[in-house]
Parts: structure tokens; C-alpha cells; sequence
């Protein structure tokens, strides 16, 4: 007997017109416009394949497979997702000589230190760099995430001038300077 633990789980995954979607000896296969991506199945996990639709289950109550069992459906959602529509991080390049570019396979950053920083690139990955946005795309949406943590990281942005590099929506706590307590401190007498 299966039974649906997971809220997130019992959510049927819609498969859109244009993608293909293979299932086989725990094996999950999918193939859209933009690419293809195979997926090893847990041996816990069961998938169904039936009016358009892909139904998750798992017969173990653990509380590991439970986790496991809601991990595989989002996984398979994002899947789906990425070789029909992809994903996409956009990056923000705050400062003065601070900037980006492509050489080919490798991502070559300038961020104010004594040399630029070199990163290659993984070939699942595109990066198009417009003035000082950075948008790196891809199908895979965990690889385009940690490719861009990793840029991200090189140079976090510092919260008093804003120097650095930060996500496009992402909001920095901005701080004032000792100069300006300073003076906010002489006004106040």
C-alpha cells in the first residue's frame, strides 16, 4: 500500500505540451526545448505516469523517507521546469573598476583585488553580461544556484559604500559611517 506523506508530495506534477518524459528501472528522463536531464530515483520512491500528469509515491512512513519523498517531487518539478522554460539568477556588480567578462569557458571577475579572479564555467551554463548586470542561465536549476553563489561569493557586498557583488532583488542593510555618528552626535548638543 502507498501512502501520500508529504503535502508537497501528493502534488501531481503537470507535464507541459513539448516535453518528453521517460521513466525506467528507477531512472526519470526528461526532454524539453531547452535540453535534457536524467534523474536517479531513490529505490524508496515510485513514480506514476498517467493523464499528462507524474504521481509520487512511497510505501515507508520513516521520517528520513518522508523528507526524501518530498525532496524527490520538487526535484522532478524542477526538472520539468528547466527543460521546458530554464532557469535564471541575474547579479548586480557594484563599484568603482569593479566588472565581468566572458574569456572563453572561463568567467574572469575584476573585484579590486591585486588580480582578477578566473572561474571556470560549466559547459550546462550560460553567462551574458550586460553593462554591470551578470545573468547566468541554465537548465539545472541547483547548478545554476551554487554557479552563482560561487560568483557571489568572491566579493560579498559591504554594507557601507555597497561594493561588491549582490542578486539582482536583493536588498543590503546599508550602515552609516564613524564620521556620520560623529557629527549626528555634535548636532544633538
Amino acid at each position: 500500500m502507498f501512502i501520500n506523506m508529504s503535502r508537497l508530495g501528493k502534488k501531481p506534477i503537470r507535464i507541459p505540451e513539448g516535453v518528453e518524459v521517460f521513466i525506467s528501472d528507477k531512472k526519470f528522463k526528461a526532454k524539453g526545448s531547452k535540453g535534457e536531464i536524467e534523474y536517479q530515483i531513490p529505490s524508496s520512491i515510485n513514480l506514476e505516469k498517467s493523464d499528462g500528469k507524474i504521481i509520487v509515491k512511497s510505501p515507508i512512513r520513516k521520517k528520513n523517507e518522508r523528507t526524501r519523498y518530498g525532496l524527490v517531487r520538487s526535484t522532478i518539478a524542477n526538472i520539468i521546469h528547466g527543460v521546458e522554460k530554464g532557469f535564471r539568477k541575474k547579479l548586480e556588480i557594484n563599484g568603482v573598476g569593479y566588472n565581468a567578462s566572458v574569456e572563453g569557458d572561463k568567467l574572469k571577475l575584476n573585484l579590486g583585488y591585486s588580480h582578477p579572479i578566473i572561474i571556470s564555467k560549466p559547459k550546462e551554463i550560460d553567462i551574458n553580461i550586460k553593462k554591470n548586470i551578470l545573468t547566468i542561465s541554465g537548465i539545472d536549476k541547483s547548478k545554476v544556484g551554487q554557479f552563482a553563489s560561487l560568483v557571489r561569493r568572491q566579493r560579498r557586498v559591504e554594507p557601507y559604500k555597497g561594493k561588491g557583488i549582490k542578486y539582482k532583488k536583493e536588498i543590503v542593510a546599508r550602515k552609516v559611517g564613524k564620521a556620520a555618528l560623529k557629527a549626528e552626535g555634535e548636532g544633538a548638543e
